[in-house]
């Protein structure tokens, strides 16, 4: 009899976000039961961490520069089409460029 060999199981993100989540509205029961203004500071600190990691993701990601053209595949390619075909899809076309006579410098 051959063992079957089963994937390996991968942890879910939403498990554990739900874990998380249930966690947090613990703590923050456990803070309203113990006084309600330390319920309503800890919910307003964790806004704020929230807030202030999402802003410093965003700050991040626009200030990365767009990636540069000088070494990308189609760079020589001509502006005129070859051929167009039809795809798989609904909707699909391919556009085949006509190969430049030229090299691109690098």
């Amino acid at each position: 009899m051959s063992a079957a060999i089963e994937p390996e199981e991968q942890p879910s993100r939403a498990a554990g976000a739900c874990v998380l989540v249930v966690l947090g509205g613990a703590a923050v029961g456990v803070a309203f039961a113990v006084d309600e203004a330390a319920g309503v500071l800890l919910v307003v600190v964790a806004g704020a961490v929230a807030l202030y990691r999402s802003a410093r993701r965003m700050s991040d990601s626009r200030t990365t520069p767009p990636p540069s053209l000088s070494g990308d595949v189609y760079a020589a390619h001509s502006d005129e089409i070859d051929r167009i075909q039809e795809g798989p899809g609904e909707g699909l076309t391919i556009l085949y460029p006509k190969p430049a006579d030229r090299e691109v410098n690098r």
